[in-house]
């Protein structure tokens, strides 16, 4: 074994723990509040950066408050679209925040990866459109009247400023010299297909003038999705997503489908290297892995949140538990609802 093929193995293995760790920036979540990162100085101080995107951040500190809401939104996100899932992207203090979860190459890194390039995208194009950076605003690319006869007015979204910043910031540590790893393909492409959830929903918005209300004149402008919707069509790719490998097609790396009878992915589809873990069982030896015990289930339902799923078999736990909910509400003139809080008991399904 010489001493150039030892070097040339280091190497690999630092190319891909890099690559499996470039969600560490999702460590601005855990920031207490707005205005968090004030001054260039703070930006060195920042965990979970690395270099080139403290040079960014020093850059753009202005952004960067945006940057940490986009980070707690795709952490929202994915708690919301997993919620009834084994894996339900629990959060740990250390890094990465979904733990050695999203350091394999599984279709749940993928999602992770996806939708934190699209918060990004979102939360920095919001900042811009609501008057908030100096750099940025609205869309003045938008103007003038459109082919179905309308006029382009109001605040279109600078999505193309987001989107852009977004490759910038959270693609850094692939686009690194030599990452060419096939996680690193891996995670470029899904951060891509990510900012496209955005970019192929971006809708148009109008608003009526006229007498009465009539819309003698029609003013519109372009705007985002919601990222629920953003959040709805992620999942959608991830529940689809193809399980790919690298292969070299002339001087290119590139990923194919492993299996040669699927058709090839688009560059909005999510794409993975290993299959992912059942998730059952609690892992001390791997952060974030958390299993199902304890986890509310539903007893009626044959899905993945249903008890035969979500306990993996080992059973479930009845016991009637007290809610309080509002009911009898009624409208005020004006203008309010006041509701009523009635208690009743429930049974609820946990698993052994």
């Amino acid at each position: 074994m010489t001493e150039e093929y030892v070097l040339r193995c280091v190497l690999m293995l630092c190319c891909a723990l890099l690559s499996a760790n470039a969600s560490n920036w999702l460590h601005l979540a855990k920031l207490s509040s707005v205005g968090s990162i004030r001054d260039e100085e703070t930006c060195e101080r920042l965990r979970g950066l690395i270099q080139r995107q403290v040079q960014i951040c020093k850059r753009s500190v202005e952004v960067m408050d945006a940057v940490r809401r986009g980070a707690q939104l795709a952490i929202d996100e994915c708690q919301f679209q997993f919620r009834n899932r084994r894996w339900n992207c629990s959060t740990l203090e250390t890094m990465p925040v979904f733990g050695k979860v999203v350091t394999q190459g599984t279709r749940e890194a993928a999602f992770v990866y996806a939708i934190s390039a699209a918060s990004v995208a979102f939360a920095v194009t919001r900042a811009c459109s609501s008057g908030e950076l100096e750099k940025c605003g609205c869309d003045h690319n938008v103007h003038g009247v459109s082919p179905e006869g309308f006029q382009w007015s109001g605040c279109s979204d600078n999505i193309a400023y987001g989107v852009a910043f977004s490759q910038s910031f959270v693609d850094v540590r692939e686009r690194s010299k030599g990452q060419s790893s096939s996680r690193a393909l891996m995670n470029l492409h899904n951060n891509e297909a990510g900012r496209k959830a955005i970019l192929s929903h971006m809708r148009v918005e109008c608003k009526c003038h006229g007498v009465s209300g009539s819309c003698e004149v029609k003013t519109c402008w372009k705007a985002m999705p919601p990222f629920r919707k953003v959040g709805n069509v992620i999942k959608e790719k991830f529940d689809g997503a193809t399980e790919v490998e690298q292969r070299k097609v002339g001087t290119t790396k590139v990923l194919v489908p492993r299996n040669s009878q699927f058709k090839p992915h688009t560059d909005e589809d999510l794409v993975y290297l290993d299959p992912s873990p059942d998730f059952c069982d609690y892992d001390p030896r791997t952060p974030g892995m958390l299993g199902t015990v304890g986890r509310q289930c539903n007893r009626t339902s044959k899905a993945i949140d249903g008890c035969e799923l979500m306990c993996c078999g080992r059973g479930f736990q009845t016991q009637e538990v007290e809610v309080v909910d509002r009911c009898s509400c009624k409208f005020h003139w004006c203008c309010y609802v006041k509701c009523k809080q009635c208690r009743k008991m429930v049974e609820m399904h946990t698993c052994r």
